[in-house]
């Protein structure tokens, strides 16, 4: 197996989106005085980040940015919850909560081993800026950020897959995606890719178990970006 380079899916892979957006609606709720299940809040805003995608797949939507499609739930969502009077900017501040997500503990150091071997990149829905922005507050050490904002297609269509090697100039078998989430991983690996799966447990809190998919599915299973490492030999 000669991979080179490796591309990693990036909420919920290398980043807890969940606990960072409930901590970043739960400070927008004291600061505006305003209540509401924001665990559930935040579950629902999350939820309607694949039905927005199909919008634009389907031909309903132009090309839009995950940030504007974030905007777009976000709205509905505190229209429906009652919250209306609050101000475009700092409407805009919340949306951008997605930018300031943290990483999980493993996944700098993780991250910083395997870059001494393999080229490490994004590869995620979001936007370049988002992710830009994400890499500088939580100190993700990539050696390039890109996005499905690059190809104009969302994963898990092959052509973020396929768009990611021929720029990396590397075959799509000398890419891995790594990532936390099987659908991901199948459609890469129906590409071409090679595939590692990183199991995070908690990426929808303690109320939802996930459960890991069969030993044989993916080229590796690790629990964390240091166990991948180590099966590397990173």
């Amino acid at each position: 197996m000669q991979v080179r380079a490796l591309a990693f899916d990036v909420f919920g892979t290398v980043v807890d989106w969940r606990t960072s957006i409930v901590g970043e609606l739960e400070e927008f709720g004291r600061n505006h005085g305003v209540e509401a299940d924001w665990q559930c809040f935040a579950d629902d805003w999350r939820a309607g980040y694949a039905p927005a995608m199909d919008l634009v797949r389907s031909g309903e939507l132009p090309w839009t940015r995950i940030d504007d499609l974030h905007r777009r739930i976000l709205d509905e969502l505190l229209l429906g919850a009652g919250i209306t009077a609050i101000s475009d900017d700092d409407v805009d501040d919340l949306n951008r909560a997605w930018h300031r997500l943290d990483p999980w503990p493993d996944a700098v150091a993780g991250l910083t081993r395997l870059k001494e071997r393999f080229v490490v990149t994004t590869l995620s829905n979001g936007n370049v800026s988002l992710l830009v922005n994400m890499a500088k507050r939580a100190a993700l050490p990539w050696d390039c950020v890109l996005s499905a904002e690059i190809f104009g297609h969302y994963k898990p269509d092959r052509e973020a897959y396929l768009g990611t090697a021929a720029l990396l100039d590397v075959a799509p078998d000398e890419l891995m995606l790594v990532a936390a989430h099987p659908g991901d991983l199948r459609a890469a690996a129906d590409a071409g890719l090679r595939t590692a799966f990183v199991f995070r447990p908690a990426e929808h809190g303690p109320e939802r178990t996930l459960r890991k998919p069969d030993d044989a599915e993916f080229d590796f299973m690790a629990d964390d970006f240091l166990h991948l490492a180590d099966q590397l030999g990173a």
